[in-house]
């Protein structure tokens, strides 16, 4: 008679070591845990898509600096957050990282995490959010996301898919070319579509 063999944690498949560690890099940590970020991929996780934007807005009101938050539902799902603040910044980023050093301000806000303005008590005495994180989960968990800032008399437009970059930030218009939906001097509009791949919409089996 003898004893049976018992199983080591090198012998098993649940060994945790090196290999175990996963590193993910830019938007893709947030694809693959949304529950970390937003809740989950509940419809209440998918309408807190939408307060983030709108949480971004409202800071540029209590900062003394919007004064109208305009937000629509389009048929297919999407979303749309319109203020009239100062706009994102869209100057090239001046870093010690090459990574980001020479990237547009709004670029790196809507892909790099724990990247924004909420961190310099300078620009924001008073924020909802201070992360740096909530518009990054708007920007990952979208099939579509543009963003549309009016400044310096231009109107500057960036779009990605999924969080990655589509249309790198180039001016499609300036203040003599002001439309209804864009009658602001300066701000910010976030489209969205919340991806089909995370939450189930009414364009999307």
């Amino acid at each position: 008679m003898h004893d049976a063999q018992q199983p080591t944690a090198a012998t098993t498949d649940d060994a945790y070591t090196s290999e175990s560690i996963q590193v993910l890099e830019g938007l893709e940590a947030i694809r693959k845990r949304p529950g970390m970020y937003v809740g989950g991929v509940t419809v209440p996780a998918m309408h807190h898509l939408v307060y983030e934007c709108v949480d971004n807005s409202i800071d540029e009101v209590m900062a003394g600096f919007a004064t109208t938050i305009t937000v629509r539902l389009g048929v297919d799902g999407s979303c749309s957050v319109v203020d009239d603040g100062r706009g994102m910044p869209v100057d090239p980023m001046v870093h010690e990282n090459p990574a980001i050093n020479g990237r547009a301000a709004v670029e790196v806000i809507m892909t790099e995490l724990h990247a924004g303005g909420k961190f310099d008590d300078n620009v924001y005495k008073v924020s909802g959010g201070l992360h740096g994180v909530g518009v990054k989960c708007v920007n990952a968990l979208s099939k579509w996301t543009e963003v549309e800032v009016v400044k310096d008399g231009k109107v500057y437009l960036i779009t990605f898919a999924r969080g990655e970059i589509v249309k790198p930030l180039h001016v499609i218009a300036t203040r003599d070319d002001a439309t209804d939906d864009q009658p602001r001097k300066t701000g910010t509009k976030i489209s969205f579509l919340p991806d089909p791949e995370s939450y189930p919409g009414p364009g999307e089996s």
